[in-house]
């Protein structure tokens, strides 16, 4: 009994919460990280089909680890395994298409343009609703004694620093990164990413559309 339990052979699977695949057949090193002592074992895992896309369209399956739990036991009887991942994954097929260039570039156009001029448009509404330059005017004028023409040093300054701040914000001066942080955009869009990705997991436990031991 003792020797049995001595060559029982484990397998550490840490789940990935989403992964995008371009390929109809995909496996489980698709999916997850796997390791095993015993390297033929580990090669077997790696190896194992865990979905087959039939068409060559965009789709999207949820996928319980349970499942693979399964499937693995099947394959390798005996095998003992340790999820210290995700308990559900997220595989989203995406065929490989031909991009058009054109059409890429004029949605990066497009967005830009959106960006910048929804951003003027906001920050000169912020200023004409509490009145920023009244009261740059109104500083100006009683540390000077002077009457403002509105382009004296704090317009200046305070255009020069709303530009900095948003480039510190950003964190990107064009495609260099200031510092290794991420950026409060980035934190919030992982936070966004993983708020969508435990809702698709839910919305697909509660409609019965997850791939799971009774599917």
């Amino acid at each position: 009994m003792w020797g049995i339990f001595m060559n029982t052979k484990t397998i550490y699977l840490k789940l990935n919460q989403n992964i995008l695949v371009k390929e109809e057949d995909v496996f489980l090193k698709d999916i997850a990280t796997v390791f095993c002592e015993e390297k033929t074992y580990e090669n077997k895992a790696n190896a194992m089909k865990v979905i087959h896309f039939q068409r060559k369209e965009k789709k999207r399956v949820v996928i319980s680890v349970v499942k693979i739990v399964e499937e693995l036991t099947k394959l390798l009887p005996g095998v003992e395994i340790n999820n210290l991942g995700q308990t559900d994954t997220i595989i989203e097929y995406l065929p490989e298409k031909k991009q058009n260039l054109t059409f890429m570039w004029g949605k990066v156009a497009f967005v830009a343009m959106i960006c910048f001029f929804g951003t003027a448009f906001s920050i000169m509404t912020f200023h004409n609703d509490v009145g920023v330059p009244k009261v740059f005017a109104k500083v100006y004028e009683m540390v000077t004694g002077q009457a403002s023409d509105n382009h004296t040093i704090l317009e200046w300054s305070y255009t020069i620093g709303l530009g900095l701040g948003i480039t510190v914000f950003y964190n990107h001066i064009g495609g260099r990164r200031l510092s290794k942080d991420p950026t409060p955009l980035e934190v919030e869009m992982r936070n966004y990413e993983r708020d969508v990705n435990q809702t698709l997991v839910e919305t697909a436990e509660r409609e019965k559309r997850e791939i799971d031991v009774n599917a």
